[in-house]
């Protein structure tokens, strides 16, 4: 199940064919009823056949010519077993009759349209192009059909469902991309056949689609059994966005730690088949690597293109927010979600400076003059009547994220130092609100080492870090522990009293956790700070935020 990516029955029915074993007897009627399931596999590959064969065939020439004006070549078209159904209602029903299949199996089997209305049986599929789907072990089950007349409606079509076949049940392609996906960690949901096609010719194996449909349950449980992290390709135009929107509330309730989403998005107009054709695989490539997460989709889903000028409307978009949040039902993503909207919130509509009227306690026009500004990301705007100490200060020029980051830099240097606090205090470690995934991933390894039995020591430590790929990250964190910027000089050397270093780590990893969750007063404070930017106000701020060292 884990290196195939198999479902348990799946799982069993391979293993026992593998070893030769017999696995316990059904009753009669399950004896019958996997007869009668075996049977149309059976139709079902012989149509694949025939289909195959009308490509070839001198009927298959505008089909065959699609494809060559779409860069399909003769391997690819073998690859994925393409086909075409004659411009006839009979064609197929004809050729199964001659190998002696009965009428009620062609309609089982979802390849013939019984009689009805005065009418023949007819061939369920003609004059389209054929696009073989498999089950999860490779058997041909059923078919998706792209029309060849460009009048033709609806242009796709699929089998209806049978016993073999239920499209929200099964991903096209998966098959085939599971071992590539096993190997490379990364699935990619395209949304067509074509475009499945033109991803894995340009080298991304591991490329499924939905049949026809928005993902589903059933479609989304597949991709996490092979990948903790799918990527959803979309057109970056609005049916896109909402294409995106609805994976991720589909998503919502599911998360687990370690399994999401991640999004990737086209220009507007294009789709991975078209997209590849003009900027090449690299380009495609980029545009993957760059696939926002779930959170980010949600906040844009929410948000972009939309008007928040009033109050009123930010508050919807808070309450809005906050019914996302409790769509999700594991605690600590909850929770997570919660403080990543919360800050985005803070930071869209919060950090301005639009007050224009600044008034003293005293009542004294304090409007500031030309003169200094804050250039960090804390607050935009000039100043004037603070002193040079505020201006240069951690907390005006980076704002409470530099803060905060620098504290996360000052847990992670003492945790590659003495990586012994994993083991003494790993559930503190474990639930640690870090923001920099390169610390969150140190996080991580070292508590995945810890659980092992790993001799937690720092060299070797760092040698798994390093042969783990994250060699710009130790060599970041020696320089920091080196330079002594982020605490006393004395603090980042290698001490010997362990008690130090415990109290160190701990009270670090209090502070941490008190910035991430600002309590009210914490709210206050800065936002009293980015509205007036007083000496006061500064110090408020300052006491609440910052801890000692880190000015």
């Amino acid at each position: 199940m884990e290196t195939e990516g198999l479902t348990f029955p799946e799982a069993i029915q391979k293993l026992a064919g593998e070893a030769g074993v017999e696995l316990p007897q059904w009753s009669p009627e399950d004896e019958a009823r996997e007869e009668k399931r075996k049977s149309l596999y059976e139709i079902v590959e012989a149509a694949c056949v025939f289909f195959e064969e009308q490509l070839r065939a001198q009927g298959g020439k505008a089909a065959r010519e699609y494809l060559v004006s779409r860069g399909i070549d003769d391997a690819t078209i073998g690859q994925f077993r393409l086909g075409y159904s004659p411009d006839t209602n009979t064609a197929l029903l004809g050729h199964l009759k001659a190998k002696n299949i009965s009428l009620d199996d062609m309609v089982a089997a979802g390849l013939v349209r019984p009689a009805d209305d005065g009418r023949a049986p007819r061939d369920f599929f003609y004059n389209r192009l054929m696009f073989p789907i498999s089950d999860g072990r490779g058997r041909v089950i059923a078919f998706g059909a792209r029309a060849l007349e460009a009048d033709a409606k609806p242009k796709y079509i699929n089998t209806g469902e049978t016993v073999l076949f239920s499209k929200g049940q099964l991903l096209y392609n998966f098959a085939i991309a599971r071992p590539a996906v096993l190997k490379s960690g990364t699935i990619i949901v395209a949304e067509g056949y074509m475009d499945v096609i033109a991803l894995v010719r340009a080298g991304f194996e591991g490329a499924v689609a939905p049949l026809g449909t928005a993902l589903t349950e059933d479609q989304l449980e597949m991709l996490w059994r092979v990948a903790p992290e799918p990527i959803l390709s979309f057109d970056g135009d609005d049916a896109g966005l909402r294409a995106a929107q609805r994976g991720a509330r589909l998503a919502l309730s599911r998360l687990k730690p370690g399994q999401s989403l991640r999004f990737a998005f086209l220009p507007p107009g294009e789709d991975p088949d078209s997209f590849i054709r003009a900027q090449g695989p690299g380009g495609m490539k980029k545009v993957l690597d760059e696939a926002l997460p779930l959170a980010q989709v949600l906040w844009r889903v929410e948000t972009e293109g939309k008007d928040f000028s009033t109050p009123e409307r930010r508050a919807g978009l808070e309450k809005t927010l906050r019914e996302i949040v409790t769509q999700i039902t594991d605690g600590k993503i909850a929770d997570y979600y919660r403080r990543e909207f919360d800050q985005k919130v803070f930071d869209t509509f919060k950090r301005r400076a639009p007050r224009q009227d600044w008034k003293s306690r005293n009542g004294r026009d304090q409007t500031p003059r030309r003169g200094g500004t804050f250039n960090g990301p804390f607050r935009q705007g000039p100043i004037e009547n603070v002193s040079p100490a505020v201006r240069n200060s951690l907390l005006a020029r980076s704002g409470r994220s530099g803060v905060v980051k620098l504290k996360e830099m000052e847990l992670a240097v003492l945790l590659l130092q003495h990586p012994e606090m994993a083991v003494k205090h790993g559930e503190i470690l474990a639930t640690l609100p870090f923001s920099d995934p390169s610390l969150d991933r140190l996080r991580h390894e070292t508590l995945n080492l810890a659980a092992s039995g790993f001799r937690l020591e720092t060299g070797r430590l760092e040698d798994h870090l390093v042969r783990s790929g994250m060699s710009d990250l130790v060599q970041r964190l020696r320089a920091r522990r080196a330079s002594g910027d982020i605490g006393p000089a004395h603090d980042m050397t290698d001490v010997g009293d362990a008690e130090d270093v415990e109290a160190r780590w701990l009270r670090a990893a209090t502070q941490l956790r008190e910035m991430a969750e600002l309590d009210p007063e914490r709210k206050r404070a800065v936002e009293r700070f980015n509205s007036e930017a007083t000496e006061e106000s500064w110090s408020d701020a300052h006491r609440l935020l910052v801890p000692p060292h880190h000015d």
